[in-house]
């Protein structure tokens, strides 16, 4: 097996894309450096530089790196619409593509060697200066999800990707996202994929070293490169991968305590009330300031409620985030009602309660989306509800744990892991079960 190389969205469907050249970039025109903008026209691509001037038109555009080159691409969204969006400017390594998305749009894909894509994926999903030994866990389980993904012909599975509905009628909706419709690129440079924030948070800690050691090594199961999933922080057990996407039993993406001693599944909602409200002894649940700085990228450290969080709605608010994400006019709201969860207490099926309709969503990111303008933490939650005199609610308040889907591996755990002095394998044992570590390449 070769190194592969990979395809990378990173801004999708942008009216246009402004571009700075660091150093020397090859095209059919000859080289180009400084500042340009890319815009769609007809069915192709123009290039123009900082004077509008055009520089290129072509059905599509390649533009490749010479040696130690860069291009910095302007107002990328990042975390899109997730709690924490924002835009920023980022400088990438590689090759760039601009292509014609449609609909006066285009699209720049990065092309770069998988292992110098994973050095951006681990220094963006965490920060660089996190344990070494976490560092290396997860540069190998994001090596591993990729390939794995690449075999399944290119559609990666992610937390956002194009719905995939198990049941749909007039009571209930099953829905859970298990494919992104990516036709110009392998991944996108998002949390969809895999976080690809280019080259800014390299800069510091040992991300480079932590892929550089783990070159070509893979989580395997029965022969096959495992699609290890991760999540931010589990809230104390791991989830069923069938939880969140289609019902099939993956034996490595079973539920695990995130802790040495085995806390038992949550299996009713008086086990899933006592668990939430408790702060159990596992590795995601850390005060440590010190050590969540140096585990989190910037962004992700806005979210200090994590491991246990709440939201709270006035009744008629609830029921306007209702209406706006699902177009159902639920009248007066009178009730959510969890059907059925998962082991780590995610709600796999939810039923909400009306005086205009009655109505059961699943699965547990249908859920997340329903419930919040954005998306909440993660479906692993208890409702309370605060009744006027007459019976009807007036508030609603969710008691949440964890953040994110849940299944595979616990970041926050894992790297507290590390902290304690765990290895990379032994940190991946943990929450793939029965994988092993062959090195393939």
């Amino acid at each position: 097996m070769e190194e592969p190389r990979i395809k990378v969205g990173i801004c999708d469907r942008y009216p246009e894309i402004k571009v700075r050249f660091n150093g020397a970039y090859r095209t059919n025109v000859g080289f180009l450096t400084g500042e340009f903008i890319a815009r769609p026209e007809g069915k192709g691509v123009v290039l123009s530089d900082a004077f509008g001037r055009e520089v290129i038109r072509r059905p599509e555009i390649h533009l490749a790196a010479e040696r130690k080159a860069t291009f910095s691409l302007g107002e990328v969204t990042v975390g899109v619409r997730f709690h924490w969006e924002r835009r920023e400017e980022q400088t990438f390594t590689g090759d760039l593509r601009f292509l014609p998305a449609g609909e006066g749009t285009i699209t720049a894909v990065n092309e770069i060697p998988v292992e110098d894509y994973l050095v951006s994926v681990v220094s963006s999903e965490m920060n660089g200066e996190a344990p070494f030994a976490f560092l290396k866990a997860h540069a190998i389980a994001s090596r591993s999800w990729l390939v794995a993904m690449l075999r399944r012909g290119g559609k990666p599975r992610g937390e956002r990707d194009r719905p995939e509905t198990a049941s749909r009628s007039e009571e209930e909706i099953i829905r859970w996202y298990d494919r992104e419709d990516h036709d110009r690129f392998d991944v996108c440079a998002d949390d969809h994929c895999q976080r690809y924030q280019g080259i800014a948070s390299q800069a510091a800690g040992r991300a480079a070293e932590a892929v550089r050691e783990t070159r070509g090594v893979f989580l395997i199961r029965d022969g096959e490169i495992c699609d290890a999933r991760y999540h931010k922080a589990c809230g104390g057990l791991t989830e069923d991968y069938a939880t969140c996407w289609e019902e099939k039993k993956i034996p490595y993406l079973s539920h695990v305590s995130d802790s040495a001693k085995p806390y038992p599944p949550i299996r009713t909602e008086g086990e899933a009330e006592r668990w939430i409200l408790s702060c159990p002894d596992v590795h995601c649940c850390t005060r440590d300031r010190d050590l969540l700085k140096r585990i989190l990228p910037v962004s992700d450290r806005e979210t200090a409620d994590f491991f246990r969080w709440q939201v709270s709605y006035m009744r008629e608010e609830l029921e306007g985030i209702l209406r706006a994400k699902t177009g159902i006019d639920f009248g007066v709201l009178h009730g959510l009602v969890p059907l059925e969860r998962g082991p780590s207490g995610r709600i796999r099926r939810l039923r909400i309660d009306g005086s205009k309709k009655t109505m059961i969503v699943g699965k547990e990111l249908e859920i997340r989306r329903w419930l919040s303008p954005s998306h909440l933490y993660s479906s692993a939650f208890i409702v309370s509800a605060h009744r006027s005199p007459s019976g009807v609610p007036s508030r609603f308040t969710l008691l949440g744990a964890g953040w994110g889907h849940g299944v595979g591996l616990c970041q926050i755990g894992a790297a507290v892991m590390a902290e304690k002095g765990y290895t990379a394998e032994e940190i991946l044992r943990h929450y793939f079960r029965g994988a092993a570590l062959v090195k393939r390449y």
